[in-house]
C-alpha cells in the first residue's frame, strides 16, 4: 500500500484549547493517520493549507474502554499532531463566511 499525502490529515481538532493555541501561539491541532510520521504531516500541511510549518509535535491518544450493558469494548487509538506555523501563516479550518452586505433602511 502506498501512503499518499491526502491520506495523512484526517480532520482539524476544534476545541477550546486548540482555538486558544491557534490565536496565541500560531499552533494548529490536527488528527492524523496513525502511520504518519512528522515529516509526512509537515509536507501534507504545507501542501494543503499553503502555509510554512516550523515544527510538528505528535502524540498517540489511547482509546478509552467503553461499556454498554454487559459488553465491554475499546475505542481505537488515534494520533494527534500539533503543527507550529511560521509568522504570517494562518489556517482557516472551515473557510471564511461570506459577508452579507447590510441594507440601509
Amino acid at each position: 500500500m502506498i501512503n499518499k499525502l491526502y491520506d495523512v490529515l484526517r480532520r482539524p481538532l476544534l476545541t477550546e484549547k486548540s482555538t486558544a493555541m491557534k490565536d496565541g501561539d500560531r499552533k494548529v491541532a490536527l488528527e492524523v493517520a496513525t502511520w504518519a510520521d512528522k515529516s509526512q504531516v509537515k509536507r501534507a500541511a504545507e501542501k494543503f493549507f499553503g502555509v510554512e510549518v516550523l515544527s510538528v509535535n505528535t502524540m498517540v491518544c489511547r482509546g478509552k474502554v467503553k461499556r454498554v450493558g454487559k459488553f465491554v469494548g475499546k475505542k481505537n487509538n488515534w494520533k494527534k499532531a500539533i503543527v507550529t506555523l511560521a509568522a504570517g501563516s494562518d489556517v482557516d479550518a472551515f473557510g471564511s463566511a461570506p459577508q452579507v452586505p447590510q441594507q440601509a433602511e
